[in-house]
């Protein structure tokens, strides 16, 4: 059974960082693709960064040059180190955890970041 945990969300000013952590259980490191979502207030989830076994990375437009994701298979974590947030950042980001070998994903909970002065 898969399992993703994230913390390290919280309050923010504009031009300040934090770093998301989502710890996993269950996870097959050599085969799933682990991602960040995030879901703005009244708008859709969206994909923000994902990174393969093999550490290619993906951003979107959005967050290129700010945010970076890593992943850490000795512990089963994936972060998101995101510098220079801005207020259009706020919302809940979610870590994902898609395995290509059966189509399913894993979700957490969410983490709320806010970016407020």
């Amino acid at each position: 059974q898969v399992s993703l945990v994230e913390s390290g969300g919280g309050l923010v000013q504009p031009g300040g960082s934090l770093r998301l952590s989502c710890e996993a259980s269950g996870i097959i490191w050599n085969i799933d693709v682990r991602r960040w979502y995030r879901q703005a207030p009244g708008k859709e989830r969206e994909l923000v960064a994902q990174i393969t076994v093999g550490s290619s990375t993906y951003y979107a437009d959005s967050v290129k040059g700010r945010f970076t994701i890593s992943r850490d298979n000795a512990k089963n974590t994936v972060y998101l180190q995101m510098n220079n947030l801005k207020p259009e950042d706020t919302g809940v980001y979610y870590c994902n955890a898609f395995r290509p070998t059966t189509g399913m994903n894993y979700w957490g909970k969410g983490t709320l970041v806010t970016v407020s002065s």
